[in-house]
């Protein structure tokens, strides 16, 4: 894979160790590692992160984030959160991954600086709790003043970055080079170009996800280890190294 001078930074979304290898063979430059992808995205095990720690060279950002569903956190989820970071010191990763909200949609300034004071050296990453704030370009600012904080990742608000690009735009303009704005959410080989030649953007955030035949050859069809409604239990989500390839060859 050829790369330029200005082909953007790729930071790949993944779960696993199998799709931590394909991230770096492909050429991805940053991993973010989480579990229960289903979700969005939690924290993933000590055991997974020291893994993909050792199996490839890719800088890691790890997921802080107890739970799915909202990003308002009562104090014991936030007494988890403190105990992941101190875990992703000793693990010695390159950075952590985190946002919380106030009950108002707003960015929650006390809690995120203290984890931020708890983060310090690592890198910090403000993620799309930022797509569910009230408004934006205040969030964007209330994260500037905190300080510590390298990038937000966002997909502008919209469900995809290429449905927010406007906003993701207008992020960039007004960041002015305080804060990295990284676009994620549904970039494929289709809109990448577009969405960064747009944001003149120096990173982007992809999923590049496929999916793996299970090796399980019995399967029992009366039970299920989910939900009612969740992914299939012998479709194994995997990073696909064609996806991400032909998001590459784009620059």
């Amino acid at each position: 894979m050829i790369t330029t001078a200005n082909s953007p930074l790729f930071e790949v979304c993944l779960d696993s160790v199998a799709s931590a290898i394909i991230a770096e063979k492909t050429g991805g430059k940053r991993i973010e590692l989480c579990a229960g992808l289903m979700e969005g995205g939690i924290t993933p095990s000590a055991g997974l992160i020291s893994t993909v720690k050792a199996k490839t060279s890719l800088p890691i950002m790890v997921m802080i984030r107890p739970r799915g569903g909202d990003f308002c956190y009562d104090d014991d989820e936030f007494e988890a959160m403190l105990e992941d970071i101190k875990l992703c010191h000793n693990l010695k990763v390159e950075g952590v991954v985190f946002g919380v909200l106030l009950p108002n949609g707003s960015v929650d300034k006390v809690r995120t600086a203290r984890l931020v004071e708890a983060a310090k050296p690592m890198l910090v990453t403000f993620h799309r709790a930022f797509d569910m704030v009230k408004d934006p370009f205040q969030a964007l600012e209330d994260i500037i003043s905190i300080g510590g904080i390298q990038r937000i990742l966002t997909s502008g608000c919209e469900r995809s970055a290429y449905e927010g690009l406007d906003t993701l735009v207008e992020l960039s303009k007004r960041a002015q080079g305080r804060i990295i704005i990284l676009p994620g959410a549904g970039i494929s080989e289709r809109n990448v170009n577009k969405i960064v030649t747009a944001m003149n953007a120096t990173e982007v955030h992809v999923g590049a996800g496929g999916t793996k035949e299970s090796s399980m050859e019995f399967r029992n069809p009366y039970c299920s280890m989910g939900y009612a409604i969740s992914a299939p239990e012998y479709a194994l989500k995997i990073t696909s190294s064609s996806k991400l390839g032909g998001m590459l060859q784009k620059f």
